[in-house]
């Protein structure tokens, strides 16, 4: 357990907050690392979470890495080159990947900066919602060192390879209204409405029958590095399966009956 991270549910969406706030939420905390790891974890498991919300507590959405603990040589950055890779990939590395892989619907609400893995952290997410006051930072040479959580990965997707190496090579933010122009992020709002927003679009989200959301955002991760062949076979076996589900029928019924549908997740 951990109190730097708040996890709240109502109905089918849970909501997750960095709760860090006097440090700017930072991402390389191991502590902060392994709750969210095994809470995306749970969260998989259980499929009445039909949508996940990720957000920051304060004036930060994530500020990346702990500048102090970087000085001191501490927690992440302690240790040898070895034992500082090693950290990485038991740490942020493991993080990255449980965020990519989960099968629920991630949506980050980016009340603040999101500055070097805070922004890799708001890549890995399948939507972004922004605050006027969010500003998005690959930041990482800036502070001497590379993107070590797969942000040379995750940003080119978001935004292109120019931009990302423009961001990256650059290390200067870009303002929310630039990063809705480039496609970084859906939809700007004004800060007090960010969390309505987020909670809106989850609702919208959650109406639908959890597994197939599941199995549609699988095929959105998979085409991004499948062949056009592979995927059709991977959507052909999906879509025998979701033809026999009960939440399939549910579906079907509610449209031809002109009703609201009421999904059980089977």
């Amino acid at each position: 357990m951990t109190d730097k991270v708040l996890v709240e549910r109502q109905d089918a969406i849970v909501t997750l907050t960095l709760n860090w706030p006097d440090m700017r939420n930072p991402m390389t905390d191991q502590a902060v690392c392994d709750f969210l790891i095994s809470t995306l974890h749970r969260l998989q498991q259980d499929n009445s979470v039909r949508c996940i919300i990720l957000t920051g507590a304060g004036k930060a959405f994530s500020t990346g890495g702990n500048l102090k603990h970087m000085r001191d040589k501490e927690g992440t950055f302690a240790g040898d080159a070895v034992q500082v890779k090693d950290n990485y990939r038991v740490g942020i590395q493991q993080l990255a990947l449980a965020v990519w892989e989960c099968e629920v619907p991630l949506i980050a609400a980016v009340n603040g900066p999101a500055f070097g893995a805070g922004c890799d952290l708001a890549c890995m997410c399948d939507i972004r919602i922004a605050s006027t006051k969010a500003s998005f930072a690959e930041n990482f040479v800036r502070v001497g060192i590379i993107p070590g959580d797969g942000g040379a990965w995750f940003l080119p997707r978001q935004i292109g390879l120019s931009r990302a190496a423009e961001m990256t090579f650059t290390a200067e933010p870009i303002d929310a209204q630039t990063a809705q122009a480039w496609g970084l992020v859906s939809r700007v709002v004004e800060p007090d409405a960010l969390l309505n927003a987020a909670q809106d679009l989850a609702a919208r989200i959650a109406k639908n029958p959890p597994r197939h959301l599941r199995m549609a955002k699988r095929l959105l991760r998979e085409g991004m590095h499948s062949r056009l062949e592979s995927l059709l076979q991977l959507s052909a076996a999906y879509q025998g399966a979701c033809h026999q589900t009960a939440d399939h029928e549910e579906a079907v019924a509610s449209l031809l009956e002109k009703r609201s549908a009421s999904f059980t997740g089977d």
